[in-house]
């Protein structure tokens, strides 16, 4: 960009930024933001006026996805209230995961603590969740406290096991919880049906000893396949099972605009696949992974574990989808490796959740949807 036109750019940019006494109208806002990102940030920063307009621009958005680029683009510290309050509204979205990401990359954590602990509970539950979109290595010191303070709402409690549960030290701290008998006792369900669901064999092995899937459930030997297949099943009993929350169905699939959006939506799998394939998908979720739906394992540099699925990727970025639908975008120069798995994100043992009849219940819900 040539010195004349970066000038005339200033002058726009300082017209419009001394014009704002009152809220920027959204044409101009617009036009405030395309003028800073064609800059870039060596521009910006090198003139006082140009950061004055920034900083309108940021109080402008605030709240938004907006702000949360512009902080990251320009490298903007002292905005954690800001990305908090975005995390908080978007704790499923790109916006959220990236929001929190920057300020636990900024080291600053206190005003996430204070917000973990403070009296909106239904703010400090969606933290929680954003956090455990991140795979984050600062899951245990930040939540494992909210899991153990039994003062706390149990909704927040129980998010924060499940975040903890997405990964692998998070996981190790619950079962060490476990372990000691330090684990609340209003927390032993929630934490049975997520860590005997986790990735990790060992720790796995460890969850089925001393957390074991409620007795009734998975207690038994199946019956044969055939067997199976010619069990008489109940759809409407069906749809419950797949909706129930320790069975975890909805957590990664759609159907008729219902669920997260993770892995394949189900909406017509009936028209795809028979009641022994469908059998087959949930006995063995890795034998037949579908196209596109190929699990990966991403470390980055500071020591975080991302697991989901790669949703896009350009020549300096990697997006990956994980668990519960957020899309967290990395930088190819953040990442410290990364490697295919070789199971699938569906876990196993999904059978050993419920019994013989609720599964010939859900086979034959799932072979209801069909192709209208």
């Amino acid at each position: 960009m040539t010195m004349r036109r970066i000038s005339t750019t200033v002058c726009l940019l300082t017209l419009a930024a001394a014009a704002v006494a009152q809220p920027i109208e959204p044409e101009k806002l617009h036009t405030m933001i395309e003028a800073l990102t064609r800059l870039g940030p060596d521009a910006v920063n090198a003139n006082p006026r140009l950061q004055d307009a920034l900083g309108k621009v940021l109080a402008a958005t605030r709240g938004t996805p907006q702000f949360v680029a512009f902080v990251q683009q320009f490298k903007i510290a002292g905005q954690n209230a800001g990305l908090i309050e975005v995390a908080a509204r978007h704790p499923a979205d790109e916006a959220g995961v990236s929001a929190l990401r920057l300020v636990l990359a900024s080291g600053d954590t206190v005003l996430l603590t204070a917000a973990l602990k403070g009296k909106d509970t239904s703010a400090a539950t969606k933290l929680v969740e954003a956090l455990g979109n991140t795979g984050a290595k600062q899951l245990p010191a930040l939540l494992l406290p909210l899991v153990t303070d039994t003062q706390r709402e149990l909704p927040l409690r129980k998010q924060a096991v499940r975040a903890l549960a997405r990964t692998q030290d998070g996981a190790g701290g619950l079962l060490k919880l476990a372990g000691e008998d330090k684990l609340p006792a209003d927390l032993k369900f929630t934490a049975s049906a997520e860590l005997n669901a986790v990735r990790w064999p060992e720790l796995k092995a460890e969850a089925a000893k001393l957390l074991p899937l409620p007795p009734g459930q998975g207690d038994k030997a199946l019956p044969p396949v055939a067997e199976l297949l010619a069990m008489r099943g109940d759809a409407k009993r069906g749809a419950e099972v797949f909706s129930r929350e320790t069975v975890g169905c909805a957590k990664c699939h759609v159907v008729n605009g219902q669920g997260v959006d993770f892995g394949p939506a189900l909406s017509e799998i009936g028209s795809k696949l028979g009641k022994d394939a469908l059998l087959e998908s949930i006995l063995d979720p890795s034998a037949g992974i579908s196209f596109g739906f190929e699990a990966w394992t991403i470390e980055t540099k500071s020591g975080e574990e991302i697991f989901g699925l790669l949703v896009s990727e350009t020549g300096e970025d990697v997006s990956v989808k994980t668990v519960g639908g957020a899309v967290t975008k990395l930088k190819k120069s953040d990442v410290a490796k990364r490697h295919p798995s070789k199971l699938s994100s569906m876990p196993a043992g999904l059978q050993q959740a419920i019994t013989v009849q609720e599964l010939a219940d859900l086979l034959d819900y799932l072979g209801t949807l069909k192709k209208k």
